[in-house]
């Protein structure tokens, strides 16, 4: 299943919290999307998904929103 968040907009901690809670929901084989443009999102997710071994893929989509794609 893949699950999408967009973040556009939100404020630091709240895009990290509602990726917490999609990652909850992910099983083995699934994807998680998420579009932020926060400062400080930008800084915080990619911290914690490296300190908890997830894998994932950044990428720049423009206007200085970036896009993660998180594999579990």
């Amino acid at each position: 299943m893949i699950y999408k968040y967009d973040g556009i907009g939100k404020k630091c901690p709240v895009p990290l919290i509602n990726m917490r809670l999609l990652i909850k929901k992910m099983q083995s084989g699934d994807e998680c999307i998420i579009s932020i443009n926060d400062a400080g999102s930008l800084n915080d997710i990619p911290k914690l998904l490296d300190k908890q071994g997830y894998q994932y893929r950044k990428q720049m989509i423009g206007n200085g929103t970036v896009e993660i794609s998180i594999s579990v």
